[in-house]
C-alpha cells in the first residue's frame, strides 16, 4: 500500500531530506498500539511494540515477512538497541528497563528508585558510554489497557539513568509531568525529552555531562503543532524527525518545522534502519509504515 502525497514542504531546508517520488509504504497492520520502534542491522529487521495487545513484533527487510517476536512481552513499550547489539525495552507490565541477551534470556536491569517501584518506563536511549537514560511516566498502570492497573509509589513521573558500572539508578530531572520520547544530538553533546502531560506537548533540551551523568541547561526546544510529541530520532545533520498526529515532522537543530512526512494515522514513535540507515520505521496507531529518504540516521553502535 502506497500513500500518494507523503510530504508536506514547510522550509526550503526540508527538499535535500526527501526525494519527491518517494513513497511511504504500509509494511504491517492489525496493531491497537503500535510504538518503539528499534532496528538491527545484523539481522536488517524491524522490532516494535504493539502495547494494548502485550506482544512485539517483528518485520523483516530480506523476506518482508511480519511475525511476532515476543507474546506477552510485559506490555513493552520503547525498545531500542544497545552498544553491543542487545535489545533494551521499557515494559509496562513488569514496570521495568530489561535487556534481551543474545541467547535469549531477558534480564531485569531497573525496576525500582530508591526501593519503590517505578511506575512504567516509557523510552529509553543508551549512550556511547552504556548508560541508559529512561523516561518514567504513569501510563501503563493509569489503566489496565496499556499494563496493569496500580497506585504510583513515587512522587511524580521523572527521568533516570542506570550508571553502566555499578548499575544503579539515578534520578537526573524531576519536574516533567509525563516525560516521554528520548534522544541524544548526534554528538551525545544535549539530551532532548517530551513531555507529554505538559499542555503545550512541548520537547525540552539539556545540556549533557556524560562523565557525570548529569544535566543542566534546561530549557524548551521546540512546541507541538499537531498532537503532541512523542517518540523521535536524529539525523546525522542534526535534525529531529519527531511523532505527531498527522505523521513525521522534520525540525531543524533551531526548532523549525521544516517538513512533514505524511501518515494516514497518529504516529507515536519510529527508526532509522536499512543498509545505510536512510529507511525510516515509522509506528502509526496500527501499523508500521517506511518511507527511504535522503539522509541517514545516527548510527548508534
Amino acid at each position: 500500500m502506497t500513500q500518494e502525497s507523503c510530504f508536506e514542504r514547510l522550509d526550503e531546508r526540508f527538499d535535500v531530506c526527501v526525494k519527491g517520488s518517494a513513497r511511504v509504504e504500509r509494511l504491517a497492520g492489525g496493531c491497537r498500539w503500535a510504538e518503539g520502534a528499534a532496528w538491527f542491522p545484523a539481522g536488517r529487521y524491524v522490532i516494535w511494540s504493539d502495547i494494548p495487545n502485550d506482544r512485539m513484533m517483528k518485520w523483516d527487510e530480506t523476506s518482508g515477512e511480519t511475525s511476532v517476536f515476543r507474546q506477552p512481552a510485559g506490555y513493552t513499550n520503547g525498545n531500542t538497541v544497545d552498544r553491543q547489539g542487545r535489545l533494551v525495552s521499557c515494559q509496562h507490565g513488569y514496570r521495568s528497563v530489561t535487556r534481551t541477551e543474545f541467547e535469549g534470556s531477558v534480564t531485569t536491569l531497573a525496576d525500582r528508585y530508591d526501593g519503590k517501584r517505578l511506575n512504567s518506563p516509557n523510552d529509553l536511549v543508551v549512550s556511547s558510554d552504556g548508560a541508559i537514560w529512561f523516561t518514567d511516566p504513569a501510563y501503563g498502570i493509569d489503566s489496565d489497557y496499556e499494563g496493569h492497573k496500580a497506585a504510583s509509589e513515587l512522587d511524580g513521573c521523572h527521568v533516570y539513568r542506570i550508571d553502566p558500572t555499578r548499575s544503579a539508578v539515578t534520578r537526573v530531572a524531576d519536574d516533567f509531568v509525563r516525560p516521554n520520547g528520548i534522544a541524544f544530538s548526534p554528538d551525545e553533546s544535549k539530551l532532548y525529552i517530551t513531555d507529554t502531560g505538559h499542555p503545550d506537548r512541548h520537547c525540552r533540551v539539556f545540556d549533557v555531562d556524560l562523565a557525570s551523568g548529569k544535566l543542566s541547561g534546561d530549557r524548551v526546544w521546540a512546541e507541538a503543532t499537531n498532537g503532541g510529541f512523542d517518540g523521535f530520532r536524529f539525523d546525522t545533520e542534526g535534525r529531529c524527525w519527531m511523532s505527531g498526529a498527522d505523521g513525521v515532522h522534520c525540525l531543524d537543530p533551531d526548532g523549525t518545522l521544516l517538513g512533514k512526512v505524511l501518515i494516514p494515522e497518529p504516529v507515536a514513535n519510529l527508526v532509522f534502519g536499512g543498509l545505510k540507515r536512510n529507511r525510516m520505521f515509522i509506528c502509526g496507531t496500527t501499523s508500521l509504515y517506511s518511507v527511504m529518504l535522503t539522509v541517514n540516521g545516527v548510527k548508534t553502535f
